[in-house]
């Protein structure tokens, strides 16, 4: 497999505003750049598709040089391979959608044009006119047009920006889908956390045209230091599991975490052995000193305190990550109870999850 991991390091001033970014971004899954608005997001993706010019620096795709200013290189934007998504469909308004899907298409890419309008639903819509079609719609087929341009990375600048609640996570379920079956790297814009975090394998925070944190989501989400950034992400972890067992009696589906931990949530209609990303909330994790019997918290897992820290913003409280096996998980108590239990890093503690904190994204 081709590398198609993107390395940029460049510079651009914008008025009184200065983009100015290192980054190393990996060669499959969805890199998501998350920000204030205002903080460089949309400067930096134009950067990558060529659509403006950085003043310094240089950007690779793979092996191949998409900007380098010391040797003069700028590949123009139709050379770059790199398809973009708007956060508007932007379709060309009196060709139909199989016209607009074919406009700019590469011999190469012919073949899979049966493959992309199956995979986006978008069969139905061929011969329409873009002023007929929902947001949602107008939307996918602009994805597949993307798509249809063989691209080696794909950017989505607010793909969901502007519809609503019902077109937002009809659109969202595509969006997931694709990014599972078309192997090509990600750059994902959102203001959304809920959105970034059902989507995002890697997440990058920025703030004032600068790198603040690039890592896995699991990594970033644990950073107590990035609390203020991270509004709106209400303070979670995420868990990778797979389902075990499915209980009917009970209306319950147990989720394997490691050889020696389980979970249970609410029934998921989902096939044994499906692998799932849980987001959980650290106001939804409560701490123990042994495991405790006759409580209504049915998720016990057995966890050791890898670090305790205040939160900058609340002098009440501290959290806790815990290591559960290779995987972490945090804890908002207040002092007092940190106090009271003694609480103190590398302690072994039981982990008291609800079950209905849970919000699972099927991976």
């Amino acid at each position: 497999m081709p590398d198609t991991s993107l390395r940029l390091a460049v510079k651009k001033q914008q008025g009184r505003f200065t983009l100015d970014v290192d980054l190393a971004l990996p060669a499959r899954g969805v890199s998501a750049l998350f920000g204030a608005s205002g903080s460089g997001k949309t400067s930096l993706l134009r950067l990558i598709a060529g659509l403006d010019k950085p003043d310094a620096g240089h950007i690779t795709l793979g092996e191949r040089a998409l900007v380098d200013t010391r040797r003069g290189v700028f590949l123009p934007p139709n050379k770059r391979r790199i398809g973009v998504v708007f956060q508007e469909a932007r379709l060309f308004p009196h060709f139909r959608v199989r016209a607009n899907l074919t406009y700019g298409m590469p011999e190469s890419a012919r073949p899979r044009f049966d493959a992309i309008v199956k995979l986006l639903g978008i069969g139905y819509l061929l011969e329409r006119l873009p002023g007929t079609l929902s947001g949602g719609e107008a939307q996918r087929v602009s994805i597949g047009r993307a798509l249809l341009t063989d691209p080696e990375l794909l950017l989505m600048d607010e793909p969901l920006s502007g519809l609503d609640g019902a077109r937002k996570q009809e659109l969202l379920r595509f969006i997931l889908s694709l990014v599972q079956d078309v192997n090509i790297p990600v750059v994902y814009i959102s203001h959304d956390p809920q959105e970034l975090t059902a989507i995002a394998d890697h997440l990058v925070v920025i703030e004032d045209g600068r790198v603040l944190a690039s890592d896995t989501l699991e990594n970033v989400l644990l950073r107590v230091d990035l609390t203020r950034q991270l509004g709106g992400f209400d303070a979670a972890s995420t868990l990778s599991v797979s389902v075990a067992a499915h209980d009917h009696d009970y209306g319950l589906t147990h989720l394997q975490l490691d050889d020696s931990r389980t979970l249970v949530v609410p029934y998921q209609d989902t096939p044994v052995g499906t692998h799932f990303r849980l987001r959980i909330p650290a106001r939804d994790v409560a701490l123990a000193l042994s495991a405790p019997n006759n409580t209504s918290y049915r998720n016990q897992l057995a966890a050791t305190i890898e670090s305790i820290t205040p939160l900058p913003d609340d002098h009440t409280a501290v959290e806790a990550v815990l290591a559960i096996g290779d995987q972490r998980l945090r804890a908002r108590l207040t002092r007092k109870s940190r106090d009271d239990m003694a609480l103190e890093e590398g302690q072994p503690v039981t982990a008291l999850i609800r079950s209905v904190a849970f919000d699972m994204r099927q991976r």
